[in-house]
């Protein structure tokens, strides 16, 4: 068995579709886990056209995916940061600061669309960073960057589940300690920019945390715990996350780029971060803050 979900932004997912696709695919009674928000409906098989169906009804704002009945409710929360946690990429603020922002944002997009080599796009962008002082780490974050929607709110409802949270990040360790606090993540790892006499060098601590070192934290952050990677569930939106994802039980392609969804397993679009809650049937009565 499988269950259909729907989720939209609040106020906006329409009962009429719900009904639609289930009648459609033969579904069994809805469960609405938020009014006029998410909703979900088992199903013996996944439909064939859920692909074409969710494509056609992106115009509603809602967010159509299929998932396994069993096993939902995951004890690990795996996450990226930028573009993710935060609605900013730090490095391109940092480079805004620096007065770089434009080349350095380039390189970015191309990076996390799979354009380019992840350990060769963080060398170069941080290559225009030298001599920047180190002080402005601490502006960026209190200026520049802001939570992304939901995110306390997932981390919150997570742990009071009993799961265990990481912050896993290609960025650097001086933005993700702070970002891991104020979301209350229990840990969180990332690249290291290196500096002296109070100023960036241009260069990052090896070795470089890239894709693959996001699938080796999942595996040891389940491993500590006594967990498998079935156990987690993983979001991010750029390629350096797609392996994360894949390797993940519930991997989650959270406003990504087109190439990333297109091969992730699972899409939110429309959503904001609780929608990770609502895939894994939380209902929100069931939500902490």
């Amino acid at each position: 068995m499988h269950v259909i979900s729907l989720i939209a932004r609040p106020g906006r997912l329409d009962p009429a579709l719900v009904s639609s696709l289930q009648s459609a695919w033969g579904g069994g009674d809805a469960n609405w886990l938020s009014p006029d928000e998410a909703a979900e409906f088992p199903v013996e098989a996944l439909p064939t056209n859920l692909v074409q169906v969710r494509a056609d009804i992106a115009e509603m704002d809602a967010d159509l995916n299929g998932l396994p009945m069993t096993g939902r409710r995951k004890q690990i929360l795996i996450a990226d940061m930028d573009s993710t946690m935060v609605e900013q990429e730090c490095i391109d603020e940092l480079a805004a600061e620096a007065g770089v922002g434009e080349r350095v944002a380039g390189i970015t997009a191309r990076a996390m669309n799979g354009e380019i080599e992840f350990e060769a796009a963080i060398d170069e962008r941080v290559e225009l960073l030298k001599g920047l002082p180190v002080e402005v780490i601490d502006k960026v974050l209190d200026d520049r960057i802001t939570l992304a929607p939901g995110g306390k709110t997932l981390v919150s409802t997570m742990k009071a589940h009993g799961s265990h949270t990481a912050l896993v990040s290609g960025g650097f360790t001086q933005f993700t300690a702070r970002i891991a606090e104020r979301l209350g993540f229990d840990e969180n790892r990332a690249n290291t920019l290196l500096d002296a006499g109070g100023k960036l060098t241009g260069k990052v601590a090896r070795p470089i945390l890239g894709r693959m070192a996001k699938v080796e934290a999942l595996m040891d952050f389940a491993a500590r715990h006594g967990l498998t990677p079935a156990d987690a569930i993983a979001v991010g939106d750029g390629a350096n996350d797609l392996e994360m994802l894949d390797r993940a039980g519930l991997g989650v392609a959270l406003h990504a780029k087109p190439s990333v969804a297109a091969a992730a397993p699972v899409c939110i679009d429309h959503g904001d971060l609780t929608s990770l809650l609502f895939l894994q049937g939380y209902a929100r009565t069931e939500f902490a803050h």
